[in-house]
């Protein structure tokens, strides 16, 4: 868990939803980071980030990006990416990057899969994307842009990722306050 964060001293009522694995290789924005950690809560998720980061962990922005779903949170730490596969030895991983030649919707994820995500400003190295190059994957976009925001690329794979899963465990079906559907 999380050193240094807000928690809450309930459990995660349902550890089974945990599904898909969101690595982030040194992010540098702590808004950002702090948007992935509460899309990851939110599916059931876990987070892995890959050091140095940009930001403190206890970062205010970090902080507040993820609200309330700290202890919804399943997340490690890695001192660089030696550390990372050594310790994640044998998994499937998915590269994304606006330098891949493979749209994220041809990949066929998996529970368990674990889906990699490069800096803001310089991506995933090219020394990684090519030793993993059939794993790559990026999203369509026009020539003229650089990037998607990061956060934003990760909610869209990641929710391809459970689509392809028909979403595993989560709950599929919103209910109203006042009213029933």
């Amino acid at each position: 868990m999380a050193r240094g964060l807000p928690r809450k001293t309930q459990p995660r009522k349902d550890e089974s939803i945990l599904s898909f694995n969101i690595v982030l290789h040194e992010p540098e924005i702590p808004q950002n980071t702090g948007n992935i950690a509460r899309t990851c809560a939110a599916t059931g998720s876990r987070l892995h980030i890959i050091k140095p980061t940009g930001f403190e962990i206890t970062d205010k922005n970090l902080k507040r990006a993820g609200l309330d779903y700290w202890y919804l949170l399943d997340i490690t730490y890695y001192e660089n990416l030696d550390d990372f596969f050594s310790k994640n030895a044998g998994i499937t991983c998915h590269y994304a990057s606006t330098k891949a030649p493979k749209s994220y919707c041809e990949a066929r994820f998996a529970d368990g899969d674990y889906i990699m995500f490069g800096k803001e400003t310089a991506g995933l190295p090219e020394e990684l994307l090519y030793a993993h190059r059939e794993g790559c994957i990026r999203i369509p976009m026009i020539a003229e842009a650089r990037s998607l925001n990061l956060s934003n690329s990760v909610a869209v794979i990641l929710y391809e990722a459970l689509r392809q899963t028909d979403f595993l465990s989560l709950k599929q079906a919103g209910s109203l306050t006042q009213f029933s559907w």
